[in-house]
Formats: C-alpha cells, sequence, structure tokens
C-alpha cells in the first residue's frame, strides 16, 4: 500500500483530488493510504502546515510518504506564478502539485458527457476568466439546471463526475488539470 500525504485548502479541494485518486488508483490497481492535512483556510494556510511538516519532518526524520500531493487554487495569479512560489530545492520525498487554474471547480465543469452522465443534462465546457467564485457558481448553476439542488456547492457530486470524467478530454480543455493528472499518472506508473 502506498501512503499519500496531501495538503490542501478547501474541502473542494480534498473531494475532488480524493476522487481523482481514487479513480486512478483504481484503474492502475493501485492501493493507496491517503492522510489529508489542511482541508480549510486556504491558501496560506497550505503553505503554513506544509512548511511546519517539512521542518519536523527534517528535525524528527521518520517515515517519508510515497507522495506529498499539495493542492491550492491558482486564485488569478496565473498556474506558472503559482508554481514558482511552490518550488521546493531539496524535498524530502515525491511531491506533485495540484494547482488549478484559477479555481478547482472549473475542473468539475470541463467534460459536458460526464456531467450529463450524473445530471442527466450536459454543461459546457467553462471559459477561463478569474474571478472569485466564477466557477463555484456556474458549477451550482448548472447543477440547478438539472433541477437537483446541491447542498454543498456542487462538491457533494465531486466522485460521481470524476467516474464518469473522460480524463484525456478534460487534460485537453485545462492546462492545470493535465498538469496535474499527466504527474499523478507518471508516478503511479513508476509504483506499478
Amino acid at each position: 500500500m502506498r501512503e499519500i500525504m496531501l495538503f490542501v485548502e478547501d474541502f473542494a479541494h480534498q473531494q475532488i483530488i480524493g476522487a481523482l485518486l481514487q479513480r486512478f488508483g483504481r484503474d492502475l490497481g493501485i492501493e493507496m493510504h491517503l492522510t489529508w492535512r489542511s482541508a480549510r483556510r486556504g491558501h496560506g494556510r497550505v503553505m503554513q502546515e506544509f512548511d511546519e511538516f517539512l521542518r519536523d519532518l527534517a528535525k524528527q526524520g521518520g517515515h517519508l510518504p510515497d507522495m506529498i500531493i499539495v493542492a491550492t487554487d491558482a486564485n488569478c495569479k496565473g498556474l506558472n506564478e503559482r508554481m514558482k512560489e511552490l518550488q521546493l530545492p531539496n524535498p524530502p520525498a515525491p511531491i506533485l502539485f495540484a494547482v488549478p487554474d484559477p479555481h478547482i471547480e472549473r475542473w468539475l465543469l470541463l467534460d459536458g458527457a460526464a456531467f450529463k452522465a450524473v445530471f442527466g443534462r450536459g454543461c459546457d465546457a467553462p471559459d477561463l476568466k478569474c474571478s472569485r467564485d466564477r466557477y463555484k457558481t456556474r458549477l451550482i448553476d448548472e447543477i440547478k439546471a438539472a433541477n437537483i439542488v446541491p447542498s454543498l456547492g456542487g462538491i457533494e457530486f465531486a466522485e460521481d463526475i470524476i467516474r464518469h470524467l473522460d480524463i484525456g478530454r478534460a487534460a485537453r480543455a485545462d492546462s492545470s488539470f493535465k498538469r496535474f493528472v499527466d504527474g499523478l499518472n507518471k508516478a503511479l506508473q513508476s509504483w506499478k
């Protein structure tokens, strides 16, 4: 069983990244144990917890996870700028960054066919604009258009959407998604 430590900025990241890991693990036949850290309070808190974890690890030594995933939105800084902020010179374990650009809810809207499989109606691929809550609102609106009232802003359907998601289609539609799933696939393939 592979140990993955995850530092995420909120519940949406936990649900979506978790569903992607389950999907890839199931598709590739890899068992994983996920340990979640910092599932709320945004980018700053994720980075603070991550830095503390790395300092503690350096001081105490001990068991290293097989992989560390850090998930935080680009938040209108852009994918490349956010990635520059996240780079580490000598990571203690392989690190994979999930940096949705601009926000993770957009990833659930990338494949209209997956959306249709879950809700009975498709959705158009979203544009790429930076506006706070734009994709949260769009996700809710698209689900409501299917006569379903999302109780958790639509994030409660992440696992269902990702189960039906055409990974290749979604990766072609969004470079931040492609970067993450390519890195994840490469890491997991190396474990087989």
